[in-house]
């Protein structure tokens, strides 16, 4: 399972980035624009972000815009995957006055601190953050994230997110030189222990990727594709692979993950190959064989069939920062 989820973690290019302390006493408020319209300014090259808080002291609320919020504890995580609209508060109800200028890192020095004191006993402390990632062409783990996760400290917890909440407070409270990039790989570590922790708390009958991956037998399915996705492989041999019968192992991989198991391969080759494409020179010649395609031609005909735009488009795009891929 662990190796699985890693892959897609470093296939989709997670990354963290900058981070916001909050010290403010009631009322106060502060509301984060959608996802699209930052993820841009925060990390440039990112095609989406995901929004994250910590409350480090106090209590308060959070949650989507025109949702019911959440109730936060002193210990708890609060994590927005699809990068909604959504509002940190010292009561229920309250709106802010998203500023998507706040979030461009040339005008501010990181991390940045605000600061609401009203005079007001109670208070609470806030860290936030944000993971710039790759949503397409495929991302299995978000598409199977809800919109809003929140994780509560477990009794005794001195595990990741009790160290994150401490590191991250000595960083941004000493503004060192790399702080920032203490804190980007802090919040990916983060991450990482909120979707472990999801996972966990999932019921035996959920349906969805991370529950496919849980699965004994096709969490095996998801790792023989993932360890060798180049192979060149049929339903026949990946059910022998994990003991099932090609009948079972079809009906179950779709009940959990959604699709089968070799468009499920298709899929993951396309964004195997859309991360090749963006972070190497490769060329569609060399790049087709790692991917499991036999020729430049194949890959390119399967690439814009499945994504939209040829690979070549998609390469400037990622260069340009602009890669939309046709309907």
């Amino acid at each position: 399972m662990s190796d699985t989820l890693s892959d897609v973690l470093r296939a989709v290019r997670l990354t963290g980035a900058v981070f916001f302390t909050v010290d403010a006493t009631e009322p106060w408020v502060t509301e984060t624009p959608a996802a699209p319209e930052i993820a841009g300014s925060i990390v440039p090259g990112a095609e989406h972000v995901i929004d994250y808080h910590v409350v480090t002291a106090g209590a308060c609320w959070g949650g989507i815009v025109g949702e019911e919020p959440v109730r936060l504890l002193a210990g708890d995580v609060i994590v927005f995957p699809h990068g909604d609209t959504h509002v940190m508060s010292s009561a229920p109800g309250m709106r802010g006055n998203p500023d998507p200028h706040l979030y461009h890192r040339t005008e501010i020095q990181r991390p940045v601190a605000i600061r609401q004191r009203t005079g007001s006993a109670a208070h609470a402390e806030v860290i936030c953050g944000f993971l710039g990632c790759d949503a397409r062409p495929f991302n299995p783990l978000l598409e199977t994230l809800p919109r809003t996760i929140h994780v509560r400290p477990q009794p005794g917890d001195q595990g990741v997110i009790g160290l994150f909440v401490r590191l991250a407070l000595a960083e941004s409270a000493a503004r060192r030189s790399g702080g920032e990039s203490v804190l980007a790989h802090l919040s990916e570590l983060l991450f990482i222990e909120v979707v472990r922790r999801h996972l966990a708390s999932l019921p035996p009958e959920q349906r969805g990727w991370l529950s496919g991956l849980r699965d004994p037998q096709i969490g095996r399915a998801l790792g023989k594709l993932h360890d060798r996705p180049a192979h060149p492989w049929s339903l026949e041999e990946l059910a022998a692979a994990v003991g099932m019968s090609r009948s079972m192992l079809a009906e179950r991989f779709a009940h959990f993950v959604g699709v089968p198991p070799m468009q499920y391969l298709a899929q993951w080759r396309m964004q195997l190959a859309a991360t090749l494409l963006a972070s190497t020179a490769l060329g569609l010649a060399e790049l087709a064989p790692r991917v499991g395609y036999g020729s430049e031609a194949a890959l390119s005909r399967a690439f814009k069939r499945w994504v939209g735009v040829a690979p070549a488009a998609w390469r400037q795009g990622k260069r340009n920062g602009t890669p939309r891929p046709a309907p």
